[in-house]
């Protein structure tokens, strides 16, 4: 276990770069799997997550190089027909993104449940029902599925929700399906259209991707290319809330603009300054005022991801802001850290919660429940007057790369202890 030491109360201006997206490298090397050729990604972040996933596939036989850089090769012509190592897929909610793969490669997977942060129920059931629209016949024995099908062929699947990884699992099953595959009410999310435009590379016939709707041509085989993974929107969006909740001024490189369009519509009128150029944005603190209310949503809406460090900025204006996270029962229990550390916060239901502000962080001794809600309590820290301890940060390294050098490099005062 290792713990950040912070010593808060600093405004951290500078520049920074923007990592590539967890969330959409984590599908490109599940769809490594679906070709005997050599896929090069770039732009690949530092996290623990992506080697995780790394080593799932290393343990199926493929061949990877460059794992511990931002340019990973893998070739996947010689994979094992076992069953993905149970820890790992334990250790990783994306373990799921490798049904479709192995669907298409071997037509008999056997994959426990997967594991992940613990922020609510996390079914799987959206993509067990739309394999099964493609053929697949499933039988769940405790928290293991064992999926067969003789041969994929293409279908109507309308999902109940737009998720994501349901989105992304359907695709990569449907690439080499017989047939022409139709996907509504699709995930539209930055990392959906990264996978898309990679599938396309590979000699994928999709069509619609960004949109709700997705038409997939099946074809006979994929080739290697290289491709570069898009930029993090979600950690564009931390930087910006650690410069506002820190008073400080931080320019960061490799913004895609409209992945920026769904946190400025809320940002701007709580007070953050942005002043973007062609592909960077600088943020800075104006004055603080809370949003009546913020309520996550699907694509193009303000993400889920991004909700935890959102209430640590709520805890910052002035005036009641209500977070609403439907996704996850679990979002917010995190909260309760704050609120020794000094927030105002009501817990309405497990979805919503009332923050009143502004109020003065006080450091605390703590510990990171889960990514998105750890990176949350590091900006508390920061913002906050004397030593905090955030216990559990290898739980923030699996979405965060080298955080602690990062923001010493603009002005923190930071630490990492085994």
């Amino acid at each position: 276990m290792s713990s950040f030491i912070i010593n808060g109360g600093k405004p951290l201006s500078g520049e920074i770069t923007v990592s590539g997206n967890k969330n959409a490298v984590l599908p490109a090397l599940a769809a490594s799997l679906l070709t005997d050729q050599e896929v090069v990604l770039e732009n690949v972040p530092q996290i623990r997550d992506v080697k995780t996933m790394g080593f799932l596939l290393s343990d199926l036989g493929a061949d990877l190089k460059g794992l511990d850089s931002h340019t990973v090769t893998i070739l996947a012509k010689n994979l094992k027909q076992k069953e993905p190592d149970e820890q790992l897929v334990a250790d990783l909610r994306a373990s799921v993104l490798l049904l479709g793969p192995l669907l298409s490669s071997f037509g008999r997977p056997i994959i426990r449940h997967p594991g992940g942060d613990i922020i609510g129920r996390r079914s799987i059931d959206e993509h067990l029902k739309s394999l099964e629209k493609l053929g697949v016949k499933i039988e769940i024995d405790g928290i293991m599925n064992k999926l067969s099908v003789k041969k994929l062929h293409g279908a109507e699947i309308h999902l109940t929700e737009a998720s994501v990884t349901a989105t992304e699992n359907i695709m990569m099953a449907a690439v080499l399906a017989e047939g022409e595959t139709q996907i509504t009410n699709a995930a539209a999310e930055p990392h959906v259209q990264c996978l898309g435009i990679l599938l396309n590379k590979m000699g994928a016939k999709i069509e619609g991707v960004g949109t709700s709707r997705i038409n997939i041509q099946g074809v006979n085989s994929l080739g290697g290319c290289s491709h570069r993974i898009r930029t993090d929107h979600i950690e564009v969006g931390t930087w910006a809330i650690v410069a506002a909740v820190t008073g400080g001024e931080i320019s960061v490189q490799g913004v895609i603009k409209e992945d920026l369009l769904p946190m400025k519509a809320i940002f701007e009128p709580m007070g953050i300054i942005i002043k973007e150029s062609d592909s960077s944005a600088k943020f800075s603190r104006g004055t603080l005022t809370a949003y009546p209310a913020v309520k996550t949503n699907i694509w193009p809406g303000f993400p889920t991801d991004l909700m935890s460090p959102m209430i640590v900025l709520a805890t910052q204006c002035q005036g009641m802001t209500l977070a609403h996270d439907w996704m996850y029962e679990g979002r917010m229990f995190f909260v309760d850290r704050l609120i020794k550390m000094g927030a105002n916060i009501i817990v309405a239901d497990p979805h919503r919660i009332i923050i009143n502000g502004p109020t003065l962080f006080h450091p605390r001794h703590s510990s990171s429940p889960d990514i998105r809600a750890g990176v949350a309590l590091v900006i508390a820290s920061l913002a906050a007057n004397g030593e905090s301890v955030i216990d559990m940060a290898e739980i923030i390294d699996r979405g965060y790369e080298n955080l602690e050098q990062r923001l010493t490099g603009l002005g923190a005062d930071i630490k990492r202890i085994s």
